[in-house]
């Protein structure tokens, strides 16, 4: 049999009811169109959270002060936990061959003062290592130091966000016309603002503490629990509890590990240091901390994120299936309007192979077609989506390849019993049919 023959002949008979060919391939370019949407918003919203998770730091670690309460199938956080402590930050940074630094924290919302502007931001009381820990990096000035932090000195580095509501309508000229030497360039990559507004040497009160502005840190944004990083003031954690928060306590501690590969065996020494330091050990105490790892963080992300997408894209794959009953029901037309061709084809020497092979060719290229329309549809629509709304997508060649193959898989599936059907007629019962 002349394959090139046979496949003339099957665009010929497409091309005659060309209507019915075009609601044929409908289903299926709609149905890879939107497998591909969904998977590009699915793709494109799982890099974004794994970014997320990235910009918090490199092999982040987090201690937090929690009492955890064990009770059947999960764990219970309850109570104000006051052992937490700046020196265990240091001995754990210290004495944990895994670690390659600590940052103990204690962070509270309060009023903050510059002029007639008065916000409530987070003030958080850390060391000179956080930016390093928890990958945060200063546009203007500089980050305090340990002289600062152990002097007790009252200096503050201002997050973008808190540097926006506190200075973004401020002249904050020295009255002579000049800006005392700072720059006119905004804290923020590729604004700029006029004269006068960085906040470099000004002072600012946080609760009735005044406090020195020696820096503005880049914009952070958002992180995976919906607070906004950028809305904090970062202090000498020292000065913070004894000058502000008057606490001896602190909140959490961020620890970067060495690399991704120690993290687990870094948990379970700095746990086991922790008990010790606590005296959870005497009477077997639960632990008045917990410990969570970026590992952790990244496999439940992507977990949730996976499942996510195989959710959308099997909804979407419903619609593929549905366009495959489509060429189903095309065909079973096509074969008993051909009744007659087929009896007379046969009747001069063709086989029930030539006939089977006929048909599933016909649908073959309404399934290709359709696939191929659809790719082009999908790509143009991801697009769409990500320059029409804020969320993320992401092409990229797996689903493509997976939607072009199913795509053919389901002409294969849905054309077989209606070639199969054609290819069983008898030849002089379909002669006779009108």
């Amino acid at each position: 049999m002349n394959i090139i023959r046979t496949l003339s002949i099957s665009r010929r008979q497409l091309l005659a009811h060309k209507l019915r060919t075009i609601l044929a391939l409908l289903g299926i370019v709609v149905g890879v169109s939107a497998v591909i949407v969904m998977v590009a918003i699915g793709t494109g919203a799982q890099r974004e959270v794994l970014g997320r998770i990235e910009q918090m730091g490199t092999n982040l670690i987090v201690v937090s002060a929690a009492e955890v309460q064990r009770s059947p199938g999960r764990l219970q956080v309850r109570g104000t936990v006051t052992t937490l402590t700046v020196q265990d930050a240091e001995a754990i940074s210290r004495d944990v061959p895994q670690v390659a630094a600590a940052a103990p924290v204690q962070g509270r919302r309060m009023q903050v003062r510059y002029g007639g502007t008065t916000s409530g931001i987070t003030i958080t009381g850390t060391t000179p290592h956080y930016p390093d820990v928890r990958n945060f990096r200063v546009a203007s000035g500089s980050f305090f130091d340990e002289t600062d932090n152990i002097a007790l000195r009252r200096v503050a580095v201002l997050g973008a966000g808190a540097h926006r509501v506190l200075f973004g309508g401020q002249n904050t000229s020295n009255g002579d016309g000049s800006d005392g030497g700072r720059s006119a360039v905004g804290s923020y990559p590729g604004e700029r603002y006029p004269a006068g507004l960085n906040a470099i040497g000004e002072t600012i009160r946080i609760g009735n503490v005044p406090f020195d502005v020696i820096g503005i840190m880049e914009p952070k944004g958002v992180d995976l629990d919906g607070v906004d990083q950028d809305n904090q003031i970062f202090i000498p954690v020292n000065t913070a509890l004894r000058r502000v928060f008057n606490v001896a306590y602190i909140n959490n501690i961020y620890i970067r590990a060495q690399n991704r590969d120690v993290m687990d065996e870094a948990a379970f020494r700095i746990r086991d240091m922790l008990r010790e330091r606590h005296r959870l050990n005497i009477q077997d105490q639960p632990d008045d901390f917990t410990i969570s790892t970026q590992l952790e963080l990244l496999d439940a992300q992507r977990e949730t994120t996976d499942t996510f997408t195989m959710l959308i894209g099997s909804i979407a794959g419903v619609s593929l299936f549905v366009g495959g009953i489509g060429i189903l029901a095309i065909m079973l037309i096509s074969v008993r309007e051909r009744v007659n061709e087929i009896g007379l084809r046969m009747a001069v020497g063709a086989r029930k192979k030539d006939v089977l092979i006929q048909f599933l060719l016909e649908a073959s290229m309404l399934s290709l077609g359709g696939g191929i329309a659809g790719i082009v549809f999908g790509i143009a629509g991801s697009v769409a989506v990500g320059m029409a709304t804020d969320w993320a997508t992401s092409v990229s060649l797996y689903p493509l390849l997976l939607a072009f193959v199913f795509s053919f898989a389901i002409g294969l599936f849905f054309g077989v019993y209606p070639a199969r059907k054609a290819s069983q007629l008898d030849p002089i019962e379909a002669l006779r049919s009108e």
